[in-house]
């Protein structure tokens, strides 16, 4: 059970009353809303979970549209064929991932806590599960607080079931990103799983079990580091889901008729209708707190409460704090987000996202590592020529077989053997022996520099890459 440290009180030497260290957390049971933003997160967990369930199934070229062979050290996505020497697209991408939060969190807080996390979407699907077995808010209160009985075992037990089956199954489509997962079906159904995969099946099936099940909202409150230095990221013109403490105040029950003005009190009625729809169980009418993760929900909920008071809605709103200070209309809110610091960011982003696609739709469709025959650095082969050997990689990033030619420049009367077309199957690499030889006695002793010249046969593409050529003394 996860426990929270509280201070000391009234503790005297030798006596009085005991005050423990810690104290359990109360368990959270969030309650169902309607509303827009309700919406908008089931949209985003259908959408998220359509993609990360759908995509290892899509063929893609008579393969999988996207796998990260790393026994064999390449990646497929969608058209593309990488080598871990395209690690350069990685940091690329990480490095627009990171500069994209930067940006929806500068300019919307934390979007991406609030719809997209997959800690918010899984635990969306669990609690969903959770609420159609045992039934409501009210429901999942009474059922806990009862004793055991056959009725609560078996829903609990049902409830679990159907969990770990969501886990699993997240566990193994994980997996199945790594593994072609129509081979990993298959040796599923036949027994024959490998033991990584079959521990990284259970490690991330356990890990969603876990986090979406039980952690649920202590992982955003107190294991993720996001929740920390988000405020570096907020400024008093980031838009939050605010209350409006000049229009809600003074906060009291009353019934629907009266005009709140009339009898002296704000529009908030005290229901705590936002506090039960928090996912994780905060008042956001005590103002913005890092445990908000910016769903929406009890703007939804307070947004029907003003409605069924007739009262105008937005008493719970995204606004930004300058805005909610001064009024500001929607218009002038709007203009106001768009400061420099958006701007900069949008740029920033725009840049690096042109550069990376660019990047990909020049970058050449083979790659080509040299390596030297370490066992011969020098030699005199037949004919009385001077020999170097070396080791190619070629490695082919097409979805086509290709034929390659070599050749190599920068000595005089330097020649290449064999000189004939090597061929290398479609998104595969192949290691080709190459010799380089030039007349005994026409270089100078030492270290040279030399050029091999790789290119596609029938295309335009070639590359090159420096190699040294060494001539004894």
């Amino acid at each position: 059970m996860t426990r929270r440290i509280i201070p000391i009180a009234n503790a005297a030497p030798g006596g009085g009353e005991e005050v423990g260290l810690y104290e359990a957390s109360k368990k959270i049971y969030p309650r169902t809303v309607r509303g827009v933003f309700a919406r908008w997160r089931w949209a985003l967990v259908f959408l998220t979970q359509f993609v990360f369930y759908g995509m290892p199934w899509v063929e893609w070229g008579g393969r999988q549209m996207v796998l990260f062979d790393l026994a064999a050290r390449r990646f497929y996505i969608f058209g593309l064929v990488l080598y871990p020497q395209d690690l350069i697209y990685l940091s690329g991408l990480l490095v627009i991932s990171a500069l994209s939060l930067f940006l929806f969190t500068a300019a919307a807080g934390r979007l991406w806590c609030g719809y997209a996390c997959p800690q918010t979407v899984y635990t969306e699907i669990f609690m969903w599960v959770e609420q159609k077995i045992e039934g409501n808010r009210v429901a999942r209160m009474r059922l806990d607080a009862e004793p055991m009985s056959l009725e609560k075992l078996v829903k609990k037990w049902f409830k679990h079931i159907v969990w770990i089956g969501i886990a699993m199954w997240t566990g193994f489509t994980f997996v199945g990103y790594f593994t072609p997962i129509r081979e990993l079906g298959m040796a599923f159904l036949q027994t024959q799983m490998g033991s990584w995969e079959v521990f990284w099946v259970f490690f991330y099936g356990f890990a969603t079990y876990g986090n979406a099940g039980f952690m649920r909202e202590q992982v955003c409150k107190y294991m993720c580091p996001y929740a920390r230095f988000q405020s570096a990221m907020f400024d008093r013109d980031t838009l939050i889901v605010s209350y409006d403490p000049k229009r809600g105040e003074p906060r009291a029950p009353r019934r629907k008729g009266p005009d709140p003005r009339t009898l002296a009190l704000g529009d908030c009625i005290d229901c705590g209708l936002c506090v039960q729809v928090c996912p994780t169980g905060i008042d956001i009418r005590q103002g913005l707190q890092y445990e908000c993760i910016g769903c929406g929900l009890c703007v939804d909920a307070c947004g029907t409460v003003m409605e069924k008071m007739a009262y105008a809605p937005g008493l719970i709103r995204y606004d930004t704090q300058n805005g909610m200070e001064a009024g500001w209309s929607r218009r002038q809110l709007l203009r106001r987000v768009l400061r420099p610091r958006v701007l900069v960011y949008t740029a920033i982003l725009a840049v690096l996202v042109a550069g990376l696609l660019a990047s990909l739709v020049v970058r050449t469709p083979f790659k080509v590592d040299v390596v030297r025959d370490r066992a011969s650095l020098a030699r005199i082969a037949e004919g009385g020529r001077l020999e170097n050997v070396y080791r190619l990689q070629i490695m082919n990033a097409t979805e086509q077989p290709q034929r390659y030619r070599i050749a190599a420049v920068g000595l005089e009367g330097l020649s290449v053997s064999p000189d004939e077309p090597v061929s290398v199957d479609a998104a595969q690499s192949r290691w080709v022996a190459v010799r380089l030889q030039v007349p005994y006695g026409a270089v100078s002793p030492g270290s040279h520099e030399v050029h091999f010249r790789i290119r596609e046969e029938g295309g335009a593409a070639q590359v090159s890459e420096k190699a040294a050529f060494l001539v004894p003394r």
